[in-house]
């Protein structure tokens, strides 16, 4: 997602024939780098707007910035903050805020900035996608710059939480815009926007750390298509392409022009059920889907071979992880006996798949393989904005193909109106139990227990932990090599 030293370029959807983006771009300015990803940003560019990844990626960071931050081997690190302090019940943190920030518009970091930002986030209206954390904290504002947390739900990941996306420090009175014109206080700000096609950052000048940011621009396109996201890095159209489609890479494997780096993650790969639609509602069917669902297979169709099986909602790389993919293993004879059990016959269900390769992919190697034990999958096929409106919002559909990257968010199935429309009064209690927990160990023995009873209530069909794969410009430096979150993080990238 970068090129040589100024501009990145992100890719999603790619424009039309005609369209400015298909020209050959001429030479690149230097310190411009440019960088290819799959979705444009939705609905805007404020990350507490909305629910995709694809907002965090290019803004988190780089235009806006965080108390705390989230570091590729998964660390975190003072940010706005220059530190904390925890009380030992975990309950009460003290934040110092670093002295002498300013946001784009001039207007100064303080106590305040972090007051009103959290308070937006947990308010009534909010569209934060972790609303119930921001709601569930009360903030006060000792002095300009000490903060004080307190939170009514012990989460012992609150630090990196802080550092997400879902976190950013808005500058009260540009809020509102941010989505369109967004204000932070980050080393980059927006220079332009071409809807469909490309977003470009520049440095901001005015940063408190200028000095150290070597790249001036950086411009993301939005390309979706693997063949067109091949064509722009060999032409040198984009410097740096994050997550580029598996099967692509043995194009760039023994090129000396290209590097390719295969990041852990922790997101989940997930053939998500609607737990309220019949006869899905009955978990003897849910688990005749994942029981009809050879992993492997899949992750050999849609991943190319890269990826981990899971058994629940929870990666490999994760810290407290318990291997379950025995519990609802591929079986397709069990599969049958299950839905004969449950009193189904020719099922027949809608598979509703986003545009990512992963999805599109996975999707036709599943609905195979449903088909060998007689359930009847429709794939419908639906852009990033129908997604997120109809499945993510109005929880219409049977079953989905999404990959949930967040590192912590099991708090989800305790959430009755998620749009997995899932509910456990079990797991709520067992979560609940571990957000109060102080002691490691103990929750460590509750993260096994809500993952297995995840996996027994079949609440979902679990695939795999994905593999991240990045090809790009040898002469791009700074990539993060893992990615427990999903940033485009430009303050340590340069080029040659």
């Amino acid at each position: 997602m970068i090129n040589r030293r100024d501009v990145l370029t992100h890719s999603a959807s790619p424009p039309p024939p005609g369209h400015p983006a298909r020209r050959r771009a001429g030479p690149k300015p230097q310190g411009h780098d440019r960088a290819g990803d799959g979705p444009e940003p939705s609905p805007g560019l404020d990350p507490t707007g909305g629910a995709a990844s694809s907002i965090g990626e290019v803004t988190l960071y780089n235009v806006f910035e965080t108390l705390t931050k989230v570091h590729p081997d998964g660390t975190v690190t003072p940010l706005l903050a220059e530190s904390w302090e925890v009380s030992p019940d975990l309950t009460t943190y003290t934040f110092r805020l670093r002295k002498g920030v300013k946001f784009h518009n001039g207007e100064p970091f303080n106590a305040q900035a972090v007051k009103f930002s959290f308070e937006r986030a947990g308010s009534e209206k909010s569209t934060n996608k972790d609303k119930r954390t921001y709601a569930n904290l009360s903030v006060q504002a000792v002095d300009e710059h000490t903060v004080v947390l307190l939170t009514k739900e012990i989460d012992p990941d609150f630090p990196f939480m802080m550092g997400q996306a879902t976190a950013i420090i808005v500058e009260p009175k540009s809020a509102e815009t941010n989505a369109t014109k967004p204000v932070g206080t980050g080393p980059y700000r927006l220079e332009n926007w071409v809807k469909g096609s490309s977003i470009t950052l520049s440095k901001w000048d005015g940063y408190r750390n200028a000095a150290a940011i070597k790249l001036r621009r950086a411009t993301f396109r939005f390309i979706a298509d693997p063949a067109a996201q091949v064509a722009a890095l060999m032409a040198g159209d984009v410097d740096v392409f994050q997550r580029v489609t598996p099967r692509s890479v043995t194009q760039f494997k023994g090129n000396n022009k290209f590097r390719v780096i295969v990041s852990g993650s922790r997101a989940k790969t997930i053939p998500a059920l609607n737990n309220k639609k019949k006869p899905l509602d009955d978990v003897r069917v849910r688990r005749a889907i994942s029981a009809a669902i050879d992993r492997k297979a899949v992750i050999r169709g849609a991943g190319d071979g890269y990826g981990a099986p899971i058994g629940s909602h929870y990666p490999p790389s994760a810290p407290g992880y318990v291997d379950l993919t025995g519990v609802n293993p591929y079986n397709p004879d069990k599969a049958r006996a299950l839905l004969k059990e449950a009193g189904v016959s020719n099922l027949e269900l809608t598979i509703t798949l986003p545009p990512p390769p992963y999805a599109r992919r996975g999707g036709e190697v599943i609905a195979s393989q449903l088909s060998k034990v007689g359930i009847n999958a429709k794939l419908q096929n639906v852009e990033w904005a129908q997604w997120l409106s109809n499945v993510y919002g109005n929880k219409n559909y049977d079953m989905t193909i999404i990959s949930h990257v967040e590192p912590f968010d099991l708090n989800n199935f305790a959430k009755p109106d998620y749009y997995w429309n899932y509910s456990s009064p079990k797991f709520a209690e067992m979560f609940a139990k571990y957000k109060t927990s102080a002691r490691p160990q103990d929750r460590t023995k509750l993260q096994a227990d809500m993952q297995r009873l995840l996996a027994d209530d079949a609440v979902h069909a679990w695939l795999y932990q994905p593999e991240w794969i990045t090809v790009a410009n040898k002469n791009v430096k700074g990539l993060w090599t893992n990615m427990p979150i999903f940033t485009n993080d430009l303050s340590a990238m340069s080029s040659a």
